[in-house]
């Protein structure tokens, strides 16, 4: 048995770069089985919320033939960013090593560093393009244990709209505008979500989740709550790129719209567009009154029941041609 390295997408801008993972201790449990059915689905899945970081782990990136040392934190999450002084864009490998009994682990993943561009998307993830039902926690628990990965809905023409909007205003098709998907699901799921993105061919995009939970118990409240991570992360990425116009995406099963709302109102110039999916059978009156007062603001928002209805709107202000 050895310790488990795993790494996340991570992100740079001119000046820095930022990128995460998580240190778990040596266990015989096997990684998530994304092809597993039924009970095996719900076992795999546990584990997942089972697992144990290693606290004051030593962790080592490689960049720029330097070797930079740090520590993981108390829940096994470790976080470098660091100056950053070249001259690549696009999506860039990086590596990240532990040491375990005198033997090298090495894992590698890559970040972004979007091309110069005028376009940042920011999306949730349950119920905006992952079919979730959020708004019934006994069929959204049945759901994340008895359904793969591959057996998982996505809402019709998500991946249509959302491919648009990442090469919006590129003239190079290789390059793509900064994508993030921003969650109060955990980190466990990481590599669940990862795959579901590739499958349904969705742009590749940086995840930025909620701390790791490491119990059953915990496991039975994922994704509830973590609204102020939601706000805070997107406020983040805002700070990161200021010379970006955003386009926000969410649905109306949480808090969404208020946070979208919020967010706007500290940054005046940078929101361009909010779509907010509707996940009953009729339109919120607390989400409409949101929405109409972001108008004012100078937002241009969008309430809607399908995709095909974000892909005309994003067409009529000249977001996507």
């Amino acid at each position: 048995m050895k310790p488990i390295l795993k790494l996340y997408r991570g992100y740079a801008n001119e000046q820095e770069l930022i990128v995460m993972g998580h240190v778990f201790k040596p266990t015989k449990r096997e990684d998530y089985d994304f092809l597993s059915k039924n009970f095996k689905n719900a076992t795999s899945t546990i584990n997942m919320f089972r697992i144990k970081t290693q606290a004051n782990a030593d962790v080592y990136l490689k960049h720029n033939n330097q070797k930079i040392h740090t520590k993981t934190l108390v829940d096994g999450y470790f976080k470098f960013c660091i100056p950053l002084n070249q001259d690549n864009y696009g999506w860039i490998d990086y590596e990240v090593s532990i040491i375990y009994q005198n033997k090298t682990i090495t894992t590698k993943e890559s970040y972004i560093r979007p091309e110069v561009g005028n376009l940042g998307i920011i999306s949730d993830i349950d119920d905006t393009f992952l079919v979730s039902y959020t708004l019934n926690p006994v069929k959204k628990m049945y759901h994340l244990l008895f359904r793969n990965v591959a057996s998982r809905q996505i809402f019709e023409d998500v991946v249509t709209h959302y491919q648009a909007l990442s090469s919006a205003g590129r003239s190079n098709q290789e390059e793509e505008n900064a994508f993030f998907y921003v969650s109060s699901s955990e980190w466990n799921l990481y590599r669940f979500i990862v795959k579901f993105t590739e499958i349904h061919q969705l742009p590749k995009a940086v995840l930025l989740l909620k701390d790791i939970k490491t119990s059953l118990t915990n496991f039975f409240w994922t994704g509830r709550g973590g609204h102020n991570h939601k706000f805070e992360k997107i406020k983040h990425i805002l700070e990161f790129y200021p010379n970006l116009k955003y386009v926000l995406i969410g649905d109306d099963s949480q808090h969404d719209p208020f946070l979208y709302e919020a967010i706007s109102k500290i940054f005046p110039l940078t929101v361009k567009a909010i779509y907010i999916r509707q996940t009953g059978k009729r339109k919120k009156e607390k989400v409409l009154l949101a929405l109409n007062n972001l108008e004012t603001l100078n937002v241009a928002v969008c309430y809607f029941k399908n995709s095909t209805e974000a892909i005309a709107h994003s067409k009529s202000i000249g977001l996507i041609s």
